[in-house]
C-alpha cells in the first residue's frame, strides 16, 4: 500500500501564496499521473489539478487557472502545488492522489486514482 504525505498548508490572508508538496515513499510516484483534489467543509472532495507521469501534461480547474501551478520532481518523487493570490474559496483540506495504471496523460475522476494522502489544511482569511 502506497501512503502519500502531503505538507505545506496553513492559514493565510487572500492574496498570500502557499506551496504544498505531497511525498511518495519509494520509487512507486515515479510511474503514477497525479493529482491535487480538495474538500472544503460541507463540500465533497473534488479535483484541482492534475498532472501526466512526464510532466508536460497539466489539468486545472477554471477557478485555479493563472492563480496554481502543478508540477512534479520525479527524482524526489515529489509533486507540488503552488498556490498563489488565494482566495476565501480555495479554503478546504488540500489531498493529493496517485494512479496506478500508467498512461502518457493525466486523469480527472477520483475513481481513476488508487492511493491517497491524509490531506493537509488551508485556510485564507479575508
Amino acid at each position: 500500500q502506497v501512503q502519500l504525505e502531503e505538507s505545506g498548508g496553513g492559514s493565510v490572508q487572500a492574496g498570500a501564496s502557499l506551496r504544498l508538496s505531497c511525498a511518495v515513499p519509494g520509487r512507486a510516484g515515479t510511474n503514477y499521473a497525479m493529482a491535487w483534489f480538495r474538500q472544503a467543509p460541507g463540500k465533497e472532495r473534488a479535483i484541482v489539478a492534475a498532472i501526466s507521469l512526464s510532466g508536460r501534461r497539466t489539468y486545472y480547474i477554471d477557478s485555479v487557472k493563472g492563480r496554481f501551478e502543478i508540477s512534479r520532481d520525479n527524482a524526489k518523487n515529489t509533486m507540488y502545488l503552488q498556490m498563489n493570490s488565494l482566495k476565501p474559496d480555495d479554503t478546504a483540506v488540500y489531498i493529493c492522489a496517485a494512479s496506478s495504471t500508467w498512461s502518457h496523460t493525466y486523469f480527472t475522476e477520483a475513481s481513476q486514482y488508487a492511493y491517497w494522502g491524509q490531506g493537509t489544511h488551508v485556510t485564507v482569511s479575508s
